[in-house]
């Protein structure tokens, strides 16, 4: 019998990496439950895996860090539900590729074989290019599986999103990395040459990107190294800095540890020497930044709005210039935040309200804050008594926007400190005309 789809599959690719293929393909996962460090969307109760057991997949886009699994587990979720898999890339196709595509897609579809189009950097496609993709996902010709490590929100077009499922991949942990390492040990049927301390260090420098670390480990397995090399042995050998950890492993999470309460106790001096400690023990610059970048958030907050700021204006300079002329930007939101008015209140007030609307969350709005786009809304009292605060005397109605069955709660209470104490006056004001109109 012919082969209703010749013409319509893509390259078969093999079904094993040849020997001398690299070690990232060798060790590419063949079923979804190998793939590590995403288990919050592979496992059983995960979006994919849920997917994966109905049988049916939605359009989806894979928003993650480099070296996490896109690709991987868009081609073992066309397996794992029996679609056509095509991938193309963003950077390397035009609307010519798209074209061809769909047009294949369209062609399977009518001989009953659904297509999974797999658009890796789809956030490098422009708006009108991301357009093309609308009528082809909305009448089921492809499933769409987009990779991006652009945030979805800025770079893909509001009207794709509304059509597909965006999925966060998560950075690799220790855990997932340092499986790694045991599956390349035994494809390689040796293990690599390192001690616990420089086998830590290998995994801390690869700050989450799984093909960075395979590729790392199978430079060590490329050469003859006699004795298990050290840290500083490590770091010598790759070229390539790494962070010194000791035998009672203070080498990382103390340090930082240590960064961030420098910080918040307001000593630029201690807070500098930390930075300095990890930086030129290795680290990631930007793993330091985006925990600097944290504390502005979670330890100023409102008491200095400019903090966090300073944090993204360094990341952008880093992005820019790299290293090490780049790490001058890191030192100087380091610095400010050292010496910026303190106040966890923002951080508090984010607990206490995510607590109350997990026990509260079904509670309605009261039905004057409701918009009422129809007659009907309107019959039944939506948007009925709204105050329009600008029609006030002082830009301030006093209504009450609680649900009600809930009565009004206080999460945020500003301190003294730096702009806060700007905000608390404001509160205060507001209070005391809400008091004089409720009297």
């Amino acid at each position: 019998m012919a082969d209703l789809f010749a013409g319509l599959e893509p390259p078969a690719l093999p079904d094993r990496p040849a020997a001398d293929a690299p070690l990232a393909d060798r060790l590419r996962p063949a079923r979804l439950e190998d793939v590590v460090g995403q288990e919050h969307l592979t496992g059983p109760e995960g979006a994919i895996g849920r997917m994966v057991a109905a049988g049916r997949l939605s359009s989806m886009v894979l928003w993650g860090p480099p070296g996490t699994g896109k690709t991987t587990i868009a081609r073992l979720l066309a397996d794992a539900v029996n679609l056509r898999f095509v991938a193309i890339s963003a950077v390397f196709s035009g609307v010519a590729d798209l074209k061809k595509a769909f047009a294949e897609a369209r062609d399977a579809a009518k001989m009953g074989k659904r297509t999974l189009l797999f658009v890796d950097e789809i956030h490098r496609f422009n708006r009108a290019q991301q357009d093309g993709f609308l009528p082809y996902v909305e009448n089921g010709t492809v499933t769409l599986v987009g990779a991006t490590t652009e945030n979805p929100s800025f770079e893909i077009n509001a009207a794709l999103l509304s059509r597909a499922q965006v999925l966060i991949l998560q950075r690799l942990d220790a855990r997932a990395l340092a499986e790694l390492i045991t599956r390349a040990e035994v494809v390689i049927e040796r293990p690599l040459p390192l001690d616990p301390a420089a086998r830590e260090a290998l995994v801390a420098s690869a700050d989450g990107d799984g093909r960075f670390l395979l590729n790392q480990v199978e430079t060590l397995f490329s050469v003859d190294i006699q004795k298990p090399l050290d840290p500083a042995g490590l770091s010598a050998f790759l070229q390539r800095r790494v962070a010194v950890y000791d035998k009672d492993r203070e080498g990382h999470y103390n340090i930082i540890s240590a960064l961030h309460k420098s910080l918040r106790g307001s000593d630029p001096q201690a807070a500098l020497y930390y930075l300095a400690r990890m930086l030129t023990a290795g680290e990631e610059p930007l793993y330091v930044l985006r925990r600097i970048t944290r504390f502005a958030s979670e330890d100023i907050g409102l008491a200095d709005p400019q903090a966090l700021v300073q944090c993204l204006a360094a990341k952008d300079a880093y992005d820019f210039l790299g290293s090490p002329e780049g790490e001058l930007a890191i030192v100087q939101a380091c610095l400010y935040c050292a010496t910026a008015p303190k106040s966890n209140a923002a951080y508090a007030a984010m607990k206490a309200a995510w607590r109350s609307a997990r026990e509260t969350g079904s509670l309605m709005p009261p039905a004057s804050i409701l918009n009422a786009p129809t007659k009907l809304m309107k019959d039944i009292g939506y948007g009925k008594g709204y105050a329009y605060d600008h029609d006030k005397e002082d830009g301030f109605s006093g209504a009450d926007y609680w649900p009600d069955d809930m009565a009004p709660q206080r999460f945020y209470t500003p301190t003294g400190r730096g702009f806060e104490a700007r905000i608390a006056e404001r509160l205060a004001h507001w209070d005391k005309l809400r008091s004089a109109r409720d009297t």
